[in-house]
């Protein structure tokens, strides 16, 4: 008689291949392991003294920068808690367009610090509950905090407040001067109202060649390549723009087409140049000066172009052709042919400009408010140093975009950070029962962001985060914008607001509130469920090609 061998007791609810974690140990541990590995990548990219990362993604690009952004964009997460994380950050990105670092480092650091509380003996439910208590009194805090505002956005002035400290964590020694030209770009389009102000109209062209210094605004839009024609400026001009080809359109069909002698053969290119030629007369005649196309331009369509005086631009870029037809009023046509009068674009001047030993066209609206456009043109000597001033120039305008929704501002340097860290322990003081270990423990997770520019900088992060502590919690409220000193002058702090280092109020806030909501998901987990990948086994990799016999 065969021994009878009994199965397991629970019932076989998922097929074989399920991985199940659950409990505070496996499921809720692991995730803040998870979590806390991502933040520890662009924890050090933080501040203007943050490390640059060198990223090559899945189809062998190379970055270098230290833009968070980007670099989670680019490392392909797959750990559901660091996705969470990412999402949130990616939320930040989208919205305000900055504080992307600090919401990846401040929830890696909250969710650290209940780990903490859970190895302790807390239940993860409480914890939830202090940091929501945390969250919702951090935030009410935050706006008493502000220490400046913006009072006129189309002061110059104001305007370089708001963006000093966001362009210097990026390019730190060349916050004044991009400072200034993304301030002259932004007065360039700014409407009359300026809750109106369009980030899109803010456009950035990167030459290569020469040096960061010899960068320039130029009003209106710049496309990075010269006319294809010989006419090369046009004022007042009618635009047609073409998403097409401008060349002889080929036949879905092949047709074989018989020819009995020289005649026929010199009458059959004559049709096809009639039809060409046909084709750019009537846009002549219909008062077109200059056609945008997004595709190539034939050899013989350059021809008539040239005789007909209408010049030719090629725009590759779908993107950029869509935001040139809302420049200048225009519709992109898909086919070949005359554009009806609503269909035309107008533009006060299409001219060629040299920049450096390069020659780019620029369309440019002198006279109209709505479509007025503004172009950064950023020089370099590496395309890659080139893509880190573009994302430090986008911080710069969504911060004064920021700026239009409110325009408070908060000390930056980390010194709203320590305050916040001072009023929440009085608070957590005042709480009764067990939410007050979890708000403590939000309060001591705020200190995460001087000691990062600290560390960063290469001080001592003890002696000045001590030094902090000091000048946060002395009678009234005389350190009230004390933060980091980066450059170490004296004993590494600083009057933050006196030195004109601030933060936008908006973007903290939604950094704060996404960092806490992110903490939280992760938090309330308490199981995780993988089931088993799709597809089946993975072939075996070949050196030579698969299709070769051995």
């Amino acid at each position: 008689m065969a021994l009878r061998v009994p199965k397991s007791t629970l019932p076989q609810l998922f097929k074989d291949g399920y991985k199940f974690q659950q409990g505070v140990e496996e499921a809720v541990l692991r995730n803040i392991d998870a979590t806390h590995e991502l933040s520890e990548v662009v924890r050090t990219s933080m501040g203007p003294n943050g490390r640059n990362k060198m990223i090559i993604n899945h189809l062998e690009k190379l970055f270098v920068t230290n833009d968070a952004a980007t670099i989670i964009r680019e490392l392909d997460v797959i750990h559901p808690a660091a996705k969470l994380m990412v999402m949130a950050s990616q939320q930040q990105e989208s919205e305000l367009g900055d504080n992307t670092n600090l919401v990846i480092v401040f929830a890696g650091e909250l969710l650290q610090k209940a780990a903490d509380l859970l190895k302790l003996g807390l239940h993860p439910s409480e914890v939830v509950q202090g940091y929501e208590l945390a969250r919702d009194r951090a935030l009410s805090i935050l706006e008493e905090l502000s220490a400046s505002k913006v009072e006129s956005l189309t002061d110059r002035n104001e305007l370089s407040k708001i963006i000093r400290g966001t362009i210097s964590s990026k390019q730190y020694g060349y916050e004044d001067f991009l400072g200034d030209l993304v301030v002259e770009a932004a007065l360039n389009i700014m409407p009359k109202n300026p809750k109106d102000f369009n980030v899109d109209n803010v456009r950035v062209v990167k030459v290569m060649g020469s040096s960061i210094h010899e960068s320039r605004v130029v009003r209106g839009m710049v496309f990075g390549r010269e006319p294809e024609g010989i006419v090369q400026n046009v004022k007042k001009a009618k635009i047609a723009v073409f998403t097409c080809p401008l060349d002889i359109s080929q036949t879905e069909t092949k047709g074989t087409v018989l020819i009995h002698n020289a005649q026929e053969m010199l009458n059959f290119s004559k049709d096809e140049e009639k039809q060409v030629e046909k084709i750019f007369q009537e846009l002549a005649e219909a008062g077109v000066k200059v056609v945008v196309t997004g595709a190539g331009i034939g050899e013989l369509a350059l021809h008539y172009l040239n005789r007909y005086n209408i010049m030719a631009v090629k725009v590759l870029s779908k993107f950029d052709l869509r935001r040139l037809c809302r420049v200048i009023g225009a519709t992109a046509l898909a086919r070949l042919g005359t554009p009806m009068a609503e269909e035309m674009g107008e533009c006060d001047v299409v001219e060629t400009v040299e920049i450096g030993s390069d020659r780019v066209t620029v369309f440019r609206q002198e006279e109209s408010d709505i479509s007025r456009t503004t172009t950064i043109v950023i020089r370099g000597a590496t395309q890659n140093h080139m893509d880190d001033i573009e994302r430090a120039v986008d911080d710069g305008v969504n911060m004064i975009k920021a700026a239009t929704r409110n325009p408070l501002l908060l000390a930056g340097a980390g010194a709203v950070e320590m305050e916040l860290n001072k009023r929440l322990q009085q608070v957590a003081a005042k709480t009764p029962g067990l939410n007050q270990h979890a708000i403590k423990k939000y309060a001591e997770a705020l200190e995460v962001v001087p000691r990062t520019l600290c560390e960063n900088a290469g001080m001592d992060s003890t002696a000045v985060i001590s030094r902090l502590y000091a000048a946060h919690f002395q009678d009234g409220d005389a350190g009230l914008n004390v933060g980091i000193d980066v450059e170490n002058e004296t004993d590494g702090t600083l009057d933050a607001s006196n030195a004109n280092i601030f933060d936008s109020f908006v973007s903290k806030y939604s950094a704060y509130k996404l960092a806490s909501d992110a903490a939280i998901t992760v938090l309330r987990v308490d199981q995780i469920i993988m089931s088993k990948p799709a597809g089946g086994p993975k072939p075996l990799k070949k050196d030579g090609h698969w299709d070769e016999d051995d």
